[in-house]
């Protein structure tokens, strides 16, 4: 059984996502950032009451801007999706979730040593270049199922 409801579509949109957000990070980065993309969808709490599908969770606005960066800027999300891409997106849609974004709800990459907390969220863990955070304890039972 899926993680998360899906269509076609959305494999394309975790895709174009992934590839834009950490080609860099080779296969297992672009995972672990479809894992933060289906939590999002998954979790019931904080900033995500209102995000029930993978499009609401890629377009999403906060403070007036996308959520994710690739959106907001282009580059790579607005090339079409390659096979290796939606392969992957369908494994996280799937299946697949492996720490540090196992239970993730936010990344970025801070050009530094990752910080202990993100906006009062508890480190998951790095890979590569992305720090990784998960939901304050007892904050987002949701995401932990």
């Amino acid at each position: 059984m899926p993680r998360v409801k899906y269509r076609p579509a959305d494999i394309d949109l975790i895709a174009r996502m992934i590839r834009a957000e950490a080609e860099g990070e080779g296969n297992q980065g672009m995972l672990y950032v479809g894992n933060v993309i289906v939590n999002r969808a998954i979790a019931d709490c904080l900033d995500f009451r209102d995000v029930r599908t993978i499009e609401d969770v890629i377009y999403q606005v906060q403070g007036g801007n996308y959520s994710f960066e690739a959106v907001q800027k282009g580059n790579l999300f607005y090339s079409p999706a390659r096979a290796n891409e939606q392969r992957l997106a369908k494994q996280v849609l799937d299946y697949w979730r492996e720490l540090p974004g196992r239970y993730s709800l936010w990344y970025f990459n801070p050009y530094a040593p990752c910080p202990p907390t993100w906006y009062g969220q508890p480190f998951a863990g790095q890979f590569k270049n992305h720090c990784y955070y998960e939901p304050a304890a007892g904050t987002c039972a949701s995401v932990y199922g």
